[in-house]
């Protein structure tokens, strides 16, 4: 069932943000943030239940819930327009936040028909980036998941002008 495809190439990423209209529901329209250059997985890591007992000699444990992490980075070239995208961001998630709806993250490859979608919590404020001699300005935004939705039905982030967000 594997098919003919070896793997995916990640050209042609997009990656979207967006407030729920409903809460708890996956919002319909995402806005693209642009010139994001990586992100770092969330993987999943089974926590361990101690379930020795005293005639045990080694301990025995059986699988408790998964663990995330808590956060996930990502990386973003730094220009006059990303920084006002990710200020758009904070401050639509602030607003979201006193009504009680979530922030969606979506990572959309155009290959699948299926994104990864994460509810998250941006920065406050967006972090000094690291500087070095003949190097790309970039930024790494710490997003504490709140959820880790998984892979779902892909939304085509588009440009801000184009959704009602």
């Amino acid at each position: 069932m594997a098919g003919n495809v070896a793997g995916i190439s990640t050209l042609g990423a997009l990656t979207g943000y967006a407030i729920e209209t409903v809460v708890g529901q996956k919002p319909t329209q995402f806005t693209m943030l642009h010139r994001v250059s990586s992100s770092d997985e969330i993987a999943i890591e089974t926590e361990t239940i101690d379930a020795s007992a005293l005639e045990d000699k080694i301990e025995r444990t059986i699988a408790g819930r998964g663990s995330t992490g808590g956060t996930f980075g990502v990386t973003v070239n730094v220009t006059d327009e990303t920084i006002e995208e990710w200020e758009k961001l904070i401050k639509d998630y602030e607003a979201a936040k006193v009504e009680g709806k979530s922030l969606w993250y979506e990572e959309y490859y155009p290959a699948l028909r299926k994104a990864f979608f994460t509810k998250v919590e941006p920065p406050s404020i967006i972090p000094k980036p690291a500087r070095e001699q003949n190097g790309l300005l970039t930024v790494t935004m710490t997003m504490t998941i709140n959820e880790y939705v998984g892979p779902d039905t892909a939304i085509e982030p588009t440009e801000a002008d184009d959704t009602s967000i």
